[in-house]
């Protein structure tokens, strides 16, 4: 099936700009020969993948944080490829914009009625990356058959929350928000580490220090006075 004739039954359904699921459709980039392809994402979060993006045909889970997947979002629109929000109702636009989520090229379908698990494998015929809410009334069997869509439609699959067999979890942890006085200012940015866990390369856990978000709203590297210095190995003496 076309990813046109799977899309055809979300008449109706528009993208955050209007576009119509249709539309979308006809200018996606994905298919089953892109999967082992990556998609771009930022330097610093592809240093805790697997490979140097996200990879066409994977299942990478998102927990508890909204702000990454907006960063994971934001390199894959601005590069020119479409990206899909399904079931998570109560995200703002304006905060995608502000993290750098080209709206122009994001699909949102807050909530996907009845059939939540057919309205996400059609998006995954046509849209590059589809990440998913309420994973929780997604019963395993079904999640892993989106996965196995995925792997076979060369999207990228985004759970929020979590999936069973999902290749990569990513998280957010020591979060330290900076811009406060005593008394007064404003929150300007939050520095996390951001780690992540799953199957191969990263079955040891990888883990980066950034903003997220930066001053300006979208994720940022860490400033060269707040990384850590490189450890240097101890000298000994020897003999001689």
């Amino acid at each position: 099936m076309s990813a046109m004739a799977s899309l055809a039954g979300l008449d109706g359904v528009s993208s955050a700009d209007g576009v119509s699921l249709d539309a979308l459709a006809a200018e996606t980039r994905g298919g089953p020969d892109d999967a082992g392809r990556v998609l771009p994402t930022r330097a610093e979060l592809a240093a805790v993948l697997p490979w140097p993006g996200l990879r066409r045909g994977s299942t990478v889970a998102v927990h508890d944080s909204v702000s990454l997947l907006f960063a994971l979002l934001s390199e894959v629109t601005a590069s020119g490829s479409w990206a899909a929000v399904v079931g998570l109702p109560g995200i703002s636009l304006v905060a995608a914009a502000e993290a750098g989520v080209e709206l122009s090229r994001l699909a949102v379908v807050p909530r996907p009625g009845n059939d939540p698990v057919g309205v996400v494998a059609a998006l995954l015929d046509g849209v590059d990356v589809v990440a998913v809410g309420g994973t929780r009334q997604v019963p395993d069997q079904d999640a892993r058959r989106l996965s196995a869509r995925a792997r076979n439609r060369g999207s990228v699959l985004l759970p929020f929350g979590g999936w069973p067999g999902a290749e990569v979890r990513l998280r957010c942890t020591d979060a330290g928000w900076r811009g406060l006085g005593r008394g007064h200012g404003h929150l300007r940015e939050r520095e996390v580490t951001v780690r992540a866990a799953g199957r191969g390369a990263v079955s040891r856990g990888r883990s980066c220090r950034l903003l997220l978000p930066g001053p300006g709203g979208a994720a940022a590297p860490l400033p060269e006075e707040r990384r850590p210095a490189a450890v240097r190995p101890g000298l000994r003496p020897v003999a001689g």
